[in-house]
């Protein structure tokens, strides 16, 4: 077997393992980055490039400036008995850290989240906003010839392959029909993409989760990181198998065969979890018994390789979350190739005049909350029957304003979707509800009571439209008192069925606070790190704002590319 070298080698392409190489050779490490994909980005290019960083220095420059005390506070009240203070506290400590790092020495610029509240705003010590920041846009054509190994954004949110950023960027689209500026600054971004996918191939101007795996990329290039695709992850060396229970290499599998790469600061895992892992799903979400009952809209190549290779040398795989994945509602959207696109509902649903029921006729949920806290409900009200599913229902004027899952708002047609069956129409709410197999008369009843609540906007049910995370996801512009209640009056009426989802999975390696996988004694394995989704997420199966998964992810890359370069974390 041919025997290469290196000092850091890296499973995954993703934000945690891109990061860890971009510091540790920054760190002057030689590193060597493996993607088992044809393309690099893993799910954090289809992410929207958010991080949770309280303390972030673009948030300080705002004038937003708090203490360590606070955002920690929030976390033990978030995170309650599975809060683990050490790796919180050390992620909070050095997640600005992180960002003044890439700010400053790499191509990762950033936008600040100064106005994105966390997602439950009467929790003690919740922020209404400089706890985010994102990915600045970026220019793709700096990539050079790498631009066509990025994974594009997922189809289904994008639509001819363009990135769509959230805030003023999406807020043009939506009201391109409403309003000349929007519509002239929507022509402008059609035809630059329509203008790039002529000359390049692709759209070059690069956001979301988009652009912080390019900016990202180019970082690692620019100190001759080799980023390997094709090539996945076949075993760990050493470990538990040798004494001393280091870690030296791994084996991995290319194209050309397989080779030994032998690394003398160690390995990285960062392959993403276990979201299309059907065994390990069928093992730690209950609402998969057979492990296909969960719809996950992270990439298709996370299938727990990582999470394998850690536990083969002595890690463990945490079973004390609150929940083991990222969850959110995902609708199944038919493909032309037959295949099914999963795309996550995490915009429209807060937007005014639009309910959630089940198949019984009757709303479950706020539907403004977080995604997350959305699926959370669906499955305790479905608890014990044999299908989860709701359907987000919805009147001719909101889809044309908003649009409703991957059916798009005007002038996108939506004859595609209904004629797939994704989108399901009728003249009257009870025609609409014999679509979907929806209980007619309480589905009538459960709308009239909706909208009759809509004129005071107080929704006296579910509180929809109460804290400033909803109110920031609706639409205060719409007219009425609340920004995320309208009626649903406008015939004919729509619906889409939402089933159980991820934006990815939880449940990792259970690691120290420089990202070392731990073994059952709860002693480091030398050489061996976890990031990204293969590292137990610190939230311990909760999610308390947006960003608590790519801001760890960073933060946790670079502690493990300075603990392998023998640096203190800052």
């Amino acid at each position: 077997m041919q025997v290469e070298h290196c000092d850091l080698l890296v499973a995954g392409s993703g934000a945690g393992g891109l990061s860890t190489a971009v510091v540790a050779a920054h760190l002057g490490l030689k590193v060597i980055v493996v993607e088992k994909d044809s393309q690099f980005g893993g799910t954090t290019a289809w992410s929207g490039g958010w991080m949770w960083v309280p303390r972030n220095p673009l948030a300080v420059a705002a004038g937003i400036v708090e203490s360590i005390d606070a955002p920690l506070n929030y976390l033990r009240h978030e995170l309650g008995d599975g809060c683990n203070e050490p790796l919180v506290r050390t992620f909070l400590e050095n997640a600005p850290h992180m960002v003044t790092f890439f700010r400053e020495q790499t191509a990762l610029q950033f936008i600040d989240g100064n106005v994105i509240p966390d997602f439950h705003g009467n929790s003690p010590d919740a922020a209404t906003g400089g706890r985010s920041v994102c990915a600045a846009p970026f220019d793709g054509r700096q990539l050079g010839e790498h631009i066509r190994h990025l994974k594009p954004p997922l189809r289904e949110t994008a639509p001819w392959g363009m990135g769509i950023a959230s805030g003023a960027d999406i807020r043009h689209f939506f009201n391109a029909m409403r309003s000349w500026s929007s519509f002239a600054y929507v022509t402008r971004r059609v035809l630059r993409h329509w203008r790039d996918r002529l000359l390049h191939g692709c759209g070059m101007h690069l956001v979301n989760g988009n652009a912080l795996v390019a900016a990202l990329v180019r970082s690692a290039l620019d100190r001759n990181v080799e980023i390997r695709l094709n090539t996945s992850l076949v075993r760990l060396v050493g470990g538990n198998q040798h004494v001393g229970g280091r870690v030296t290499g791994a084996i991995i599998h290319s194209p050309h065969g397989d080779v030994e790469v032998r690394a003398t600061r160690g390995v990285v895992l960062a392959c993403g979890g276990f979201p299309h892992d059907i065994a390990r799903k069928q093992q730690l979400l209950p609402h998969a018994p057979s492990g296909r009952e969960h719809w996950s809209a992270a990439a298709g190549s996370c299938t727990g390789e990582g999470l394998r290779a850690g536990e083969e040398v002595g890690g463990s795989v945490s079973r004390n979350q609150a929940s083991p994945a990222a969850l959110a509602p995902v609708s199944l959207v038919p493909r032309p190739d037959g295949s099914l696109g999963h795309y996550p509902h995490l915009l429209e649903r807060a937007k005014p005049g639009l309910i959630s029921v089940t198949r019984d006729g009757v709303r479950f949920t706020n539907e403004a909350n977080s995604y997350y806290d959305f699926m959370t409900d669906l499955l305790r009200v479905c608890d014990g029957k044999p299908t989860v599913e709701a359907w987000l229902v919805c009147d001719h004027a909101f889809i044309r304003h908003w649009g409703l899952g991957a059916a798009k708002p005007a002038p996108l047609p939506l004859r595609p979707y209904l004629r797939s069956g994704y989108l399901k129409r009728g003249r009257t709410l009870a025609a609409l509800a014999t679509e979907c197999g929806i209980n007619a008369s309480a589905l009538t009843v459960t709308v009239a009571r909706y909208n009759s609540q809509t004129a005071a906007g107080v929704d006296a049910d579910f509180h929809k439209g109460e804290t400033a995370y909803n109110r920031i996801q609706g639409d205060a512009k719409h007219g009425g008192p609340n920004p995320c209640m309208a009626p649903i009056e406008q015939a004919p009426f729509y619906a889409v069925r939402v089933v159980p989802g991820s934006l990815g999975t939880f449940a990792g390696l259970v690691t120290d606070n420089n990202a070392q996988v731990l073994d059952s004694s709860g002693m480091p394995i030398g050489g061996l790190y976890a990031c990204g989704n293969d590292m137990n997420s610190i939230m311990g199966g909760h999610y308390p704002s947006g960003g608590i998964t790519l801001g760890p992810a960073m933060t946790f890359g670079y502690l493990a590319a300075r603990h392998a370069a023998a640096l203190p974390p800052h």
